[in-house]
Formats: C-alpha cells, sequence, structure tokens
C-alpha cells in the first residue's frame, strides 16, 4: 500500500472522529437545550405546593358542611375552633416544608390532608348517628385534636429534621426504643387487653397503641441494618428451579424476624401487627438484594406462621373461619365473635352503589366499630365505589411518592428507609381493605388517616413526614439551579450525552498527533521500509486511538461496577 494511500485512509478515519463527536455534542445540546420538562423558579415550585394543599383543604371543608347541613341544617359551632386549628397547622406545615425542605414531593402532604379531613368528616358522621341512638360519642372532636398534635409534632420534626441521614447514626438506639415499644402492652399496670388483642397501654384517660410507632423505628434500624450488610446477602450459593437461593449462613436475619413476629402474635394475639414488621422487614430484604428467593422464603415462612396461629390460637382460627362461612346462620347469630360485623360492612358497601347515598344520608353507625375498624364500609356506603376508588387513588398518591423518593435517591439508607415506609403503608391498606372486602382474614389493623385512633393518626403522619423528609434529598439539583422534581432523569441524560461527548473529542486530539507523524517520514526511505514505516506509525496510532477509547469508556464502566443499587458511592 502506498504512502498517499495510508494517508487517505488516516484523514478519513480522523474525520470519522471529529464526525462522531461533532454529532454528540449535537444531541447534548439539543437534549439542554429541550429538556423534558422544563427548569421551573423556586416560586412556581412553592406555589404548586400551595395550590395542591389548598384545594385539598378546600375539598375537605366543603365535605364536612355538607355532610353537617344534611344531619342538622347547620355547622356546629363546636367543630368551629379544632377545624381551624387543624387547617392552620395543615398551613404551617406547608411553609416549614417549603423553607427547610424546598424541593419536596408536593403530593404526599395534600393527599394526606385530604384523607384526614374525610375521615373526620365521617367520623363526626357517626357521631351524629349515635346521638340519636341514645349513645354519647364524640370521636369526631377527639380526632380534630388528635390532627392538631399529630401536626404539630410533625412540624417540629421537619424543622429540625433538615437531613434524615442523622438517624442512621442512632439505628441501635432506634432499635431499643421499636422493641420497648412493641413489649410496652406486656406491661402489668400501663398495658392492656381490648378483644382478644393485647396492644394498648393507658394513660389515665388516654390509651396508645405503641406498635403504630414501633414501626417507624424498626424500619430506620431495618434500614440501616440491610444497607451495610447488602453485599454479603445478595451473595447467592446454588442456583435451583431458575431461583439463586441465599447461602444457609446468611438466613440468620430473616430468622429472627420471624422469631420475633411469632414472639409478638403469642404474646400480644395481634396478627396484623407481627404480619406487618415481617412483611416490611422481607420487602426491604428484597430492594437491598435484588434477589427473588428472598420473597419465597418469606412467603413460606409467612404461610407457615399463619398455619401455625390458626392451629394453635383461637382468636385467629375464628377470624379464619368467618373469612370462610360469614353467612353462616350460626355464625352471623353468634353474640361475640361471630359475622354480625363483617355482613353489616359488607350490606353497607352493597347499599353505597357506584355513587353512595351520599355523606349524611347512609345508616353507617349500624356496623360495629364503623368508625375504626369498618370505616371503609362507611365511607363506601355513602360515597359509593366511585368514592372508595378516589380514596384508594390518594393511598396510591402517597405510596408512590415514597417509592419514587426512593428509587430516586442516591444514597442506599434512604433508598432502604423510604421503601420500607411506603411498603409498611402500602400492606397495612391492603390487609384492611383485603380483610373487610373478604379477600382476605381479618387482621385487626386500621386504615391510615381515616380511622378513627390518635396512635395510628400520628405515627402515619409522621411516616409522611419522613417520606416529605426524603424526597426533598431525592428531588435536590446538585448545582445552583432550581429544577423540577420531574427532570431529574433527564440531568442525568444531558451528563452522560455530554460526557460521551468529551470523551470523543480528547480521543481525536489525542489521534491527530500519530497520524501527523506518519505523514511526516523522509520521502528518502525505500519504499519497502517507507511502506512499513507507514504501516507501523499508523498501527500505533490506531492502537494509541483505541488504548485511549478504553481508557475513555472503561472508566465509567470501571465506576459503575463500584456503584451498586444501593448507592455504593457512599457506602465506600
Amino acid at each position: 500500500m502506498s504512502r498517499r494511500s495510508h494517508a487517505a485512509d488516516a484523514a478519513a478515519r480522523r474525520a470519522s472522529v471529529h464526525t462522531s463527536a461533532k454529532a454528540s455534542a449535537r444531541v447534548a445540546s439539543k437534549a439542554s437545550a429541550k429538556p423534558v420538562n422544563k427548569v421551573t423558579s423556586l416560586a412556581g415550585l412553592r406555589t404548586r405546593h400551595i395550590l395542591l394543599l389548598l384545594a385539598a383543604i378546600a375539598i375537605g371543608l366543603l365535605a364536612f358542611v355538607q355532610m353537617s347541613l344534611r344531619v342538622t341544617g347547620t355547622v356546629p359551632r363546636q367543630y368551629w375552633l379544632p377545624l381551624g386549628i387543624d387547617i392552620a397547622l395543615l398551613v404551617v406545615l406547608e411553609v416549614v416544608i417549603q423553607v427547610r425542605h424546598v424541593y419536596a414531593s408536593s403530593t404526599i402532604i395534600p393527599a394526606m390532608s385530604l384523607l384526614a379531613l374525610i375521615g373526620i368528616t365521617e367520623i363526626t358522621r357517626i357521631d351524629y348517628s349515635q346521638r340519636t341512638m341514645g349513645y354519647s360519642s364524640n370521636s369526631g372532636q377527639r380526632q380534630m385534636m388528635w390532627l392538631a398534635v399529630a401536626t404539630a409534632v410533625s412540624i417540629v420534626v421537619l424543622f429540625f429534621l433538615r437531613d434524615y441521614r442523622v438517624l442512621r447514626r442512632i439505628s441501635y438506639v432506634c432499635m431499643a426504643i421499636g422493641l420497648v415499644l412493641l413489649l410496652a402492652p406486656e406491661l402489668p399496670v400501663v398495658g392492656r387487653e381490648i378483644n382478644g388483642a393485647r396492644i394498648w397501654i393507658h394513660f389515665g384517660p388516654f390509651s396508645l397503641q405503641p406498635a403504630e410507632f414501633a414501626k417507624l423505628f424498626l424500619a430506620v434500624f431495618f434500614a440501616t441494618y440491610l444497607f451495610d450488610r447488602s453485599d454479603q446477602l445478595a451473595v447467592g450459593g446454588k442456583k435451583v428451579l431458575g431461583v439463586r437461593w441465599p447461602r444457609v449462613r446468611d438466613l440468620g436475619p430473616i430468622a429472627v424476624v420471624w422469631v420475633v413476629s411469632l414472639g409478638i402474635l403469642v404474646l400480644q394475639h395481634d396478627l396484623g401487627t407481627s404480619l406487618m414488621f415481617f412483611a416490611m422487614f422481607v420487602g426491604m430484604l428484597f430492594v437491598a438484594t435484588r434477589r427473588k428467593s428472598w420473597l419465597v422464603i418469606g412467603f413460606v415462612a409467612f404461610m407457615a406462621g399463619v398455619v401455625v396461629a390458626a392451629r394453635v390460637f383461637s382468636n385467629f382460627a375464628n377470624r379464619v373461619n368467618i373469612w370462610l362461612h360469614p353467612f353462616d346462620p350460626a355464625l352471623y347469630q353468634r353474640q361475640y365473635g361471630g359475622t354480625y360485623q363483617v355482613v353489616q360492612g359488607l350490606f353497607g358497601l352493597a347499599s353505597g352503589g357506584i355513587l353512595g347515598t351520599g355523606l349524611g344520608t347512609g345508616h353507617p353507625a349500624i356496623t360495629p366499630f364503623a368508625n375504626s375498624d369498618f370505616i371503609y364500609t362507611s365511607l363506601g356506603e355513602e360515597l359509593g365505589l366511585l368514592g372508595l376508588l378516589l380514596i384508594l387513588v390518594l393511598y396510591l398518591v402517597i405510596i408512590a411518592g415514597g417509592f419514587t423518593a426512593g428509587m430516586a435517591q442516591s444514597d442506599g439508607f434512604g433508598k432502604l428507609l423510604a421503601a420500607g415506609l411506603a411498603f409498611s403503608m402500602a400492606f397495612q391498606v391492603f390487609t384492611v381493605v383485603g380483610g373487610i372486602t373478604l379477600v382476605i382474614p381479618l387482621t385487626g389493623l386500621t386504615l391510615p388517616y381515616l380511622a378513627a385512633g390518635g396512635s395510628s393518626l400520628m405515627a402515619n403522619i409522621l411516616l409522611a413526614s419522613l417520606l416529605v423528609a426524603i424526597s426533598s434529598h431525592a428531588n435536590t439539583p446538585r448545582d445552583s439551579q432550581i429544577y423540577d422534581p420531574d427532570t431529574m432523569l433527564a440531568q442525568k441524560l444531558q451528563e452522560q450525552l455530554a460526557a460521551r461527548a468529551a470523551r470523543e473529542e480528547r480521543a481525536a486530539r489525542e489521534h491527530q498527533p500519530a497520524v501527523s507523524a506518519a505523514l511526516a517520514t523522509p520521502a528518502a526511505s525505500p519504499a519497502g521500509s517507507d511502506a512499513g514505516s507507514s504501516a507501523t506509525h499508523v498501527a500505533n496510532a490506531n492502537s494509541a486511538h483505541a488504548a485511549s477509547e478504553a481508557a475513555a469508556g472503561g472508566a465509567p464502566a470501571a465506576g459503575a461496577q463500584r456503584t451498586d443499587n444501593l448507592g455504593g458511592e457512599e457506602k465506600a
């Protein structure tokens, strides 16, 4: 091959390198010029936050006023002040979020607020019915008081908890507090057993269900433990039936949590709490390891616990019997432990139909515990199937906000904590709705934000506050620009395209001197040696270009190996 053909080949190769670099630069410039979502100002982001909250408050107040006018013809003055305090505190909570957690999710707090106000409306409506039946009931005002207390506590937490990662430093303290709260109902003085389950503690006129708060502390400990040991737990053993199973020595954590869950079931006869803790741990374990075998092991252990509980404990066996034979006349007419409550709830859902009877026009108080355990059927009677679906959509907004914050999080601890909290709420909603509609046996859990009870309301509002803090950290941009929380994926794509264009341009610059040296070979050399020398120089240039390409492309690959799905760069 002649010297001229070598030069032409080198020039063509250099032109192609420059052309690809320019094309990548144009793609990156177009991506930066036209992002998937527009960059928004801080004022626009705050406006969206406050408008969503005001819309939620307006819908909740409209429902309360409409219900009161239909039942009593007026809005009693005794509810004005508590409702005003609740609304004012919700607005203050939003202000604290905009000041301390600017980039937080804009949908979690409005959805939570609307659910809480809908719950207060239905609880107050059931109070009206119970008063006409001769019972003294004031659960609506108590629920307003608990909403104010829970919102005030959340304001303090979000104001001082600027960075949620400080919780990782006190993970073992959280474990100790969680275990103490779980065992508190076993204390002889304050612990009380109600309806066969020993899950309450009493302080004078107030009662508390400590397991609701224990799930928050144990979620922090589970997230820290699994993040620190995710590498060991992700190592698989033998592969059977297409699934790689964990090693025997790695089964310790799930075995310990399973034993603790069974201990709760044995000591407190509380199936719902024991299953919720075990399911939350298994879900976080799957997120930490991405091993499907852990889900299989968790499901098998879960079913084993259910079988043992059904055979050993009479109260759970009775719940299974109610689930299998809800319309049995003997069970329906039983004074205690019968199917009367479940059947009345189903009749209420059936009478509501698609659109419901309307707020204040149904008869939800006929069902026992209509304002707590069976508030879902009460709402179904007066709001209908359409109203229940909208309520489930509100729960889905909160749960999706938690999972989205976890997926966008670069910190592995935050990823696991957000996933665990969101999964615990999803599991709780599923077990309550599934138990009421006879998809699964009743578990004794209550719907978050809707059911009457201060413990559940306060714990779940704190859960939403933690999700807000995590989402703010996940959506915070790495530079001084103000980005909409939904543009983080577009920003990462722009960075990858820009890095690729820079690598190709650097490779082209490194390739150009080698080609110039090949062209500068003295013309006096013999033809054979001339051709061999030119080929050698071009080969060296190609080798240098390939090495530079490998170095440029190998660095991200090595970085990808160091970065696992839990944010291994921070873990290292």
